[in-house]
């Protein structure tokens, strides 16, 4: 099993501080980045150091708590003060995804209905932080779980992106479905689309599985419909940023695959904790999130795909409407997109 891919530290002479692993380094080198204070922890997120939405949600957490043990507040309302001012410049540091905020959200709440002096509130957001991120891998296991049941032996699994042990804080929620199976005596086989153009499934994906011993094979993204015409996918499994009731918000290329499953009649599934939902919103309500052209325009930052001047469109994540899903896995069970408006009308940011 993977080491956590965020964890607290707090040392005999340590204030506290969150070792992460560094996933830009992957799967070439295997680094720690120990982050000291919510702006290391902005960039680290912004950077995609950190990165999968249950992932940066539990750094976001760990992040509010450094803000608090460095806050050097004198009176409560100067340390609700800093929260709110680390809250805010942790939610823009990645848009789409609505773990990050829910976290924030969930230590600030908790802040302000803790009693006691400065130092006893400061330990509460610790704990808090640390519960978010317990809790994180208890839920993906029980993700896991209900997954596992969809998947058949011999099934080959399409994958997009990364949903892994190293997009949440362990085990994973796509691949924790996988995972799960595979530990129920399942024999099933990853296809990691690579995905354009920092290619966490190749890079990532591709990583976790050998690192599970679990049989996993790199394709382009534009294999993907070849392959569902030619009967090697059995099934469609991706994770999510952020669930809308009209659509799951997931990294760019998601819409396209959930396109081509549907018309190949080919089950298409999507693993995420409550965490995710947003159906208090629309998918006309969410920004998605534009990250630098040179990502697309480059490989690494060192091959050039294009030539100088040509400008690139390179949006994060795309929207895919709920007719093309076939069903959502959360903690709770399996649903249909009805079924999961039904079960979770309340649930929003």
């Amino acid at each position: 099993m993977l080491e956590r891919s965020v964890e607290w530290i707090q040392g005999k002479k340590s204030r506290g501080m969150v070792k992460l692993i560094d996933q830009t380094r992957l799967p070439f080198s295997f680094e720690h980045v120990y982050i000291k204070n919510v702006d290391q922890m902005v960039e680290a997120i912004r950077t995609m150091v950190v990165r999968g939405a249950p992932a940066i949600g539990a750094a976001a957490g760990m992040g509010m708590a450094l803000a608090a043990i460095n806050s050097n507040a004198g009176s409560r309302d100067e340390l609700m003060d800093r929260l709110a001012q680390a809250k805010r410049k942790l939610d823009v540091s990645r848009p789409t995804a609505v773990n990050l905020a829910w976290a924030t959200s969930k230590i600030l709440a908790k802040a302000k209905i803790l009693d006691g002096k400065v130092p006893s509130i400061v330990r509460g957001v610790i704990h808090e932080a640390r519960k978010i991120a317990d809790e994180d891998v208890a839920t993906n296991k029980r993700i896991g779980s209900h997954g596992a049941q969809l998947l058949s032996d011999g099934d080959m699994i399409l994958t997009h992106c990364n949903a892994g042990a190293i997009a949440t804080v362990g085990f994973g929620t796509a691949l924790g479905v996988v995972r799960a199976a595979v530990a129920m005596g399942k024999q099933v086989t990853v296809l990691a689309d690579e995905t354009r153009p920092r290619l966490q499934g190749a890079l990532l994906t591709c990583w976790e599985m050998q690192q599970e011993k679990i049989p996993v094979i790199h394709i382009t993204d534009n294999q993907a419909g070849l392959l569902m015409k030619m009967g090697k996918v059995s099934k469609v499994l991706v994770g999510a940023d952020r669930i809308v009731n009209d659509a799951v918000f997931n990294k760019v290329g998601t819409y396209g695959v959930a396109i081509m499953a549907k018309y190949h009649t080919i089950p298409f599934y999507v693993a995420a904790p409550r965490s995710t939902l947003d159906l208090g919103n629309t998918s006309k309500t969410v920004e998605i999130e534009q990250r630098d052209p040179a990502e697309v325009k480059t490989v690494f930052n060192k091959v050039r795909l294009s030539p100088d001047g040509v400008p690139a469109f390179n949006y994060a994540f795309d929207a895919t409407p709920m007719e093309l899903i076939t069903g959502v896995i959360t903690e709770d069970g399996v649903f249909t997109p009805d079924q999961l408006l039904s079960n979770y009308s309340e649930q929003s940011l």
